[in-house]
Formats: structure tokens, C-alpha cells, sequence
């Protein structure tokens, strides 16, 4: 069993930052007057396309947990690489969605309405609690601390499968409703 041995300390501050900056910055674009960082491009698009970015994680995800089952480490670091790096392309898109547009409400009702809500926020909540998950299991991979590695992910794996999918879920539930 590997003992942390310090070789992750430098990557906390990162850690604590991104936790903490990126519920943050969602926060108050809930709040914020919005603006346009891209001119006249069409925002709209972007929640399809974040939808896609979700469910190719999702698969990707899939895939890095057989790929490791299989003893493909070279292959398993290649597709956990890419889930995070799509993962970054998906919060600038969010981001840059929800600073330029106003909420588009749910426009279901009983209890299509009451489901959708709870997977809403049981998304809203879990993909808050993700970022340090992710970035945890990441750096105790990158620092080999395998046994760490494996503790973590076996949380982190269900959860972000559950952020991923229920990202495309709210996304196909809401799209009727957005602005044409």
C-alpha cells in the first residue's frame, strides 16, 4: 500500500482553487448581468454541443475503466486525459453560455416537472462535488500513488458517469424549451 509521501502537496492549492473558483463563478453568472465574449456568434448552440461534450465523456469514462480492467494503463491515462480535457472544453462552454444568455425555464409540468428538478440538481450538486474528486484521482495517477488512485476513483468513477449522463439528460429534457 503507498503512503502519501508529499508528492501531491504541490498540485493542493490547485485543488482547493479550482473547487472553490469554478461553484463560484457558476454562481454568479446566475446573478450577473449577461454579456457576449464572442460578438455575434450564437450562444444557443452551445447547449448541444455541451451535451455531446457530456455523453462523449461518458463513453470515454466507460471505455478508461475497461481499458484498466484490461491492464491497458498507456490506454486508460490516454482516455481519463481526454474525459478531463473535454471536461474543461465543457465548462467553457457552459460558462461562456450562461454569461451571454438568460435561464431558459422548464417548461414541463406534474411529474415530468418534479423529475426533472431532481435531476437537475442532483446534477447541479454532484458536478460541484466532481471537480475535487477528479482532480484528486488525477493527481494521485500522475504522482503514482496507485492505491490512493484506485480508493478515489472507485467514487469518483460512478459519480462522474452520474454528472455525465444526467448532463445530456437535462439537456434533452430542457431543449424544447430554449429561445429559437
Amino acid at each position: 500500500m503507498s503512503t502519501n509521501t508529499g508528492r501531491d502537496k504541490k498540485f493542493v492549492p490547485l485543488i482547493v482553487l479550482a473547487t472553490i473558483a469554478i461553484p463560484l463563478v457558476v454562481t454568479l453568472l446566475a446573478f450577473a448581468p449577461k454579456f457576449s465574449l464572442l460578438g455575434n456568434f450564437d450562444y444557443h448552440i452551445l447547449p448541444m454541443v455541451n451535451a455531446i461534450v457530456n455523453g462523449t465523456t461518458f463513453f470515454i469514462l466507460i471505455a478508461a475503466v475497461v481499458a484498466i480492467k484490461n491492464n491497458k494503463i498507456p490506454l486508460h491515462r490516454a482516455l481519463m486525459t481526454s474525459a478531463i480535457v473535454l471536461s474543461v472544453v465543457f465548462l467553457v462552454s457552459y460558462i461562456l453560455f450562461h454569461a451571454a444568455t438568460e435561464p431558459t425555464p422548464f417548461g414541463g409540468t406534474g411529474a415530468v416537472k418534479g423529475f426533472y428538478y431532481f435531476i437537475l440538481i442532483t446534477h447541479i450538486l454532484l458536478s460541484a462535488a466532481i471537480v475535487p474528486l477528479v482532480l484528486i484521482s488525477y493527481v494521485r495517477a500522475l504522482t503514482a500513488q496507485f492505491d490512493r488512485h484506485r480508493k478515489i476513483a472507485k467514487i469518483t468513477f460512478p459519480l462522474w458517469l452520474y454528472v455525465t449522463s444526467t448532463g445530456v439528460i437535462v439537456y434533452l429534457m430542457i431543449a424544447p424549451y430554449y429561445p429559437q
